[in-house]
């Protein structure tokens, strides 16, 4: 930690660039994270137990469903979900209660801003380390679907920079909405929106199932773009439809991180 500290030190007298600035706050988390590796463990296997105990359990009662058009096993269907649900909890969960630890108890940021780094600085360097943690759950993930042999398309290379992309919409989002929480007890409401897009965001069975006014509503939805991303790409069934959720997810990230931005102006500068 003090290595990080000389470096910002040592800047004062020139300004810090983006990337040095995001560096700087990712390798400062990697310092403090270093010893809690048991966090990150926890966050990979819960998606993974599911996997197995839906996908794999239940899946021996149901005989598969339709995508795209195309008849596809229930495991098949199950694992996309599971990997886009596992890349929203590694990036929300630390875009939102770390964040608002750092924000209102430990003061972090306010250490942060007064050296060279701005608040935009802070905001890219955070939502960076979402995408990092979210990204090794993502890799790991990927690695358990290939073994079980559950990816059957070469698009499925895309599917970790699919995952990154979903990270960046929840990390950017979740940033954003904790800058206005109060106390831990708001947080109720980020259980309250993540429980239901997991459930419900085509995760477990078709959007099809819904009556045609409700499945408009779970479509607009970020986890379902993200699903409905990865399910396309690791079967392989690609089309200009996917494009639809990269705009989705990354104008909603960029959203986000403005929102961030500005919000922390206003938190720590005024």
């Amino acid at each position: 930690m003090a290595l990080v500290n000389v470096a910002l030190n040592t800047a004062v007298s020139r300004p810090v660039r983006a990337g040095e600035a995001v560096s700087l706050l990712l390798y400062r988390n990697f310092l403090a994270y270093r010893r809690a590796w048991t966090v990150f463990a926890t966050g990979f296997l819960e998606p993974v137990f599911y996997l197995f105990s839906i996908g794999i359990g239940v899946g021996k009662l149901v005989h598969g469903f339709e995508f795209n058009g195309e008849p596809i096993d229930y495991r098949e269907f199950v694992a996309p979900g599971m990997l886009a649900a596992s890349a929203m909890n590694g990036a929300l969960l630390d875009a939102t209660f770390n964040f608002f630890f750092k924000l209102k108890y430990n003061k972090l940021f306010d250490q942060m801003l007064a050296t060279p780094l701005t608040t935009l600085d802070v905001a890219r360097g955070e939502l960076s380390w979402s995408l990092l943690r979210g990204g090794c759950y993502s890799a790991a993930f990927v690695l358990v679907m290939l073994a079980m042999g559950l990816i059957g398309s070469w698009w499925a290379v895309l599917v970790v920079p699919a995952t990154l992309l979903i990270g960046l919409a929840f990390g950017a989002v979740g940033m954003a909405l904790t800058t206005f929480m109060r106390s831990w007890q708001d947080f109720e409401y980020v259980t309250l929106g993540m429980l239901p897009m997991f459930l419900f965001s085509a995760t477990f069975f078709p959007v099809t199932a819904y009556p045609d006014w409700l499945r408009w509503v779970v479509e607009c939805t970020p986890l379902y773009r993200g699903v409905v991303l990865c399910r396309e790409l690791t079967t392989g069934a690609v089309s200009w439809g996917s494009l639809v959720s990269v705009a989705y997810l990354v104008a909603l990230g960029v959203a986000g991180l403005l929102v961030v931005r500005r919000r922390l102006d206003r938190l720590l500068l005024t």
